[in-house]
């Protein structure tokens, strides 16, 4: 058998999210694996998608308008930030849609 069959993932406390995040193992994920949990509801999390991908967006514009001011020579710097603004726009773009495709589908469905 070779040593990566071996291993039971469910036995290592780090690699099962569920018993790693459980307050009474007193073991938290890093901050990027952690799911984050809304307090204040849906819409909340819906606001702050949008504020995230505005401020991106503001960011890359502020930098853009730098470099073609000749304010900073960090042309790739705006590229990155222009690039991590669209990405985010794409991706909340994208989240609507299925959103939306999902309202319709619930829409559908015979009672």
């Amino acid at each position: 058998m070779s040593p990566i069959g071996s291993v039971n993932p469910l036995a290592s406390p780090l690699l099962n999210p569920l018993d790693a995040a459980s307050p009474k193992t007193g073991l938290m994920l890093p901050t990027g694996l952690q799911s984050p949990v809304p307090s204040d509801g849906f819409g909340k999390v819906l606001d702050t998608l949008v504020a995230s991908v505005s401020a991106k967006q503001d960011v890359s514009q502020a930098m853009t308008r730098k470099v073609l001011l000749g304010e900073t020579d960090q042309i790739h710097q705006s590229v990155i930030a222009m690039q991590e603004a669209s990405v985010s726009f794409s991706l909340m773009v994208e989240t609507r849609n299925k959103l939306v495709e999902s309202y319709q589908e619930l829409m559908r469905m015979q009672v």
